[in-house]
């Protein structure tokens, strides 16, 4: 039988970091901020800007206080307002009073980023509402990887470059043509490390700003342009998920109040995290330069919930048995707590059961499975059952598993669960099997 191409199929080290991360943050911040607007026009007077009391260790304190990974920043929004000194433009922080002209926001975000030995990214926007040479295509090119290049060049080392999909007309009445290659190849060449995510080859977005992934979310993808490797036109092209804590994406005092549930908060995160996707919350700084108390206390009620649902493991607790195992990957691979090891029912074989047994009754109700991703995305359909009243009873079914499936179901308690992989493109490497009450 000829093998699935899509089985070949891997991530980059950097992408498999950062599918493991789980969590980013997204920092809305600049222009709007100040305005009360969403998207800007590009004619606002820089002096509006007016962060006294900025404090990017607070931001980044917070966030990882929390357990986000990844920290992104919008450098520059639509209306071409630059958070840092730019050589290339007026319309940005030189021009504001902040700091008498002389502050620089990404600087202290980056150095903020950087001494909590977390991952810096950032967001430039490529369409421009102020820059007049926006819509004369090959000026504003230069004039995008100039301003990419001061980025990539003055802030040590990037993890994530996230280009917005957003496009309409510049001061001119002119659209342009992003020349993607060449922003490609420019942050290949400063940042061979860094990401490339949602307008780039590295990382996708989901398709939607609520927060969720789809049941069946595969990082195996149609290779898009730019991509690192690609397998018979297949490339490693994982989803995020972006959605902000409020209803809007910068600071408005007016939704203070309307600031998301824990309980919807936790909806997201196991149907962003839990459908083998990286949840990127926006948490937007006020105009005092800080995180919002309600918005850091919503976020500490979240983490604080998290780490209860998932404080104790019961896998671990089991004697595990599978149907059949190949050399070097055993049931007990999946229970051990290493990303190192992995069970796999066969060398040839798509399909196997691991079964899990207490030496006394327990409550579950929450399924974590992991795939050994640095070995590719295999698992197509898979089953979770418990043994009660004399007979299995089907817990929860998917198709997908990637870096994180979660499923939840109605609580029950039992002795012995199973964990049966119906399907694979290719012999399945099961890295983690948890169990939660």
């Amino acid at each position: 039988m000829e093998t699935d191409p899509r089985a070949r199929v891997r991530p980059t080290p950097e992408q498999v970091e950062w599918q493991r991360s789980e969590l980013s943050m997204f920092l809305h911040f600049g222009m709007n901020t100040f305005t009360d607007r969403e998207w800007g026009e590009g004619t606002e007077d820089p002096r509006l800007f007016t962060p006294e009391s900025l404090d990017a260790t607070q931001w980044i304190q917070v966030a990882k206080e929390c357990g986000f990974r990844y920290l992104i920043l919008t450098a520059k929004h639509h209306d071409g307002f630059c958070l840092w000194p730019s050589r290339y433009t007026d319309h940005c922080v030189k021009s504001s009073p902040w700091k008498n002209g002389k502050g620089d926001v990404v600087r202290e975000f980056a150095n903020a980023v950087h001494a909590a030995k977390l991952k810096l990214g950032l967001y430039l926007s490529p369409w421009d509402r102020h820059e007049r040479t926006y819509g004369d295509s090959p000026a504003y090119n230069r004039y995008f990887i100039a301003q990419l290049t001061e980025l990539l060049t003055n802030y040590g080392e990037v993890a994530e470059v996230w280009f917005d999909g957003a496009c309409g007309e510049g001061p001119n009445g002119k659209r342009q043509e992003y020349d993607w290659e060449a922003y490609y190849e420019t942050i290949r060449r400063l940042q061979p490390k860094a990401l490339i995510a949602i307008c780039g080859p590295d990382i996708r977005w989901v398709g939607n700003e609520d927060g969720y992934a789809r049941e069946t979310e595969w990082s195996i993808q149609p290779a898009p342009a730019g991509a690192r490797q690609a397998i018979d036109g297949w490339a490693w092209y994982p989803a995020e998920c972006d959605v902000s804590i409020r209803p809007g994406w910068f600071w408005h005092a007016h939704e203070n109040s309307r600031i998301k549930s824990v309980e919807h908060l936790v909806d997201i995160y196991f149907k962003s995290v839990g459908r083998n996707s990286v949840l990127l919350l926006n948490v937007p700084p006020d105009r005092r330069g800080v995180l919002h108390e309600a918005d850091v206390t919503r976020l500490q009620e979240w983490r604080k919930e998290l780490t209860r649902l998932f404080a104790k493991d019961l896998a671990p607790l089991t004697r595990v048995t599978a149907s059949r195992s190949a050399r070097g990957h055993p049931p007990t691979a999946a229970i051990d707590g290493k990303t190192n090891t992995a069970w796999c029912p066969g060398e040839t074989a798509t399909e196997g059961i691991l079964e899990l047994t207490w030496s006394r009754p327990q409550r579950v109700a929450v399924a974590m499975l992991q795939e050994h991703i640095p070995d590719g995305q295999r698992v197509e359909e898979y089953e979770v059952h418990a043994w009660t009243d004399g007979e299995w009873r089907i817990l929860c079914r998917g198709t997908t598993i990637g870096h994180k499936k979660l499923d939840r179901f109605e609580p029950l308690t039992t002795d012995r669960v199973r964990i049966h992989i119906k399907n694979a493109i290719a012999p399945p490497l099961i890295e983690r099997v948890a169990l939660f009450s």
